[in-house]
């Protein structure tokens, strides 16, 4: 008897409690495929903007290209930075169902690509700028500056990531 009580009260520590009752297994089996249901719904979303924004993308490339080249492939590069954006948030939700671990080095180069997309959207827009006070140029070197600082605080935290990942070596 005095086993069978302590195998219970083991059970039910073991299970999280709501509103002081212990959850079934059955419920957090199910919490848990909805959950799984929820990252693969999120994943094909992600991909098929990623499709969207990458046709239209080019689209709007080739509708342009014949009157303003710079400025085409600019904005044609500032959006495929886009998409492998959108892609690499797909591929984290992928390797997160694959080994149920979110890790933070996709997100890093999310925010390294971010970065560049950025440093190259001011940099256009100051090209085409007629007049170019200085107040803005100052911003703009401040802001270049500042994305700069943050794409190499970012690799070095890719490197440091990456580096914690690797075995000691003796």
């Amino acid at each position: 008897m005095d086993k069978q009580n302590k195998q219970l009260e083991e059970n039910v520590l073991s299970r999280s409690l709501v509103f002081g009752r212990p959850v079934s297994g059955a419920t957090i089996g199910v919490l848990e495929t909805l959950d799984g249901w929820g990252y693969i719904t999120a994943g094909f979303s992600f991909l098929a903007i990623g499709m969207v924004v990458f046709v239209h993308a080019w689209y709007t490339f080739l509708t342009t290209i014949g009157g303003r080249v710079l400025s085409s492939v600019l904005a044609l590069v500032h959006d495929l930075l886009l998409v492998i954006i959108i892609l690499e948030l797909s591929r984290t939700i992928v390797n997160f169902l694959k080994t149920k671990i979110i890790t933070p080095e996709p997100f890093l180069y999310i925010c390294i690509i971010a970065s560049t997309r950025r440093i190259l959207t001011i940099g256009a827009q100051i090209a085409y700028t007629d007049t170019v006070t200085d107040p803005v140029f100052q911003r703009y070197l401040l802001d270049l500056g500042a994305n700069v600082l943050v794409i190499v605080a970012l690799v070095l935290a890719v490197y440091m990531a990456r580096k914690s990942l690797q075995p000691a070596t003796p």
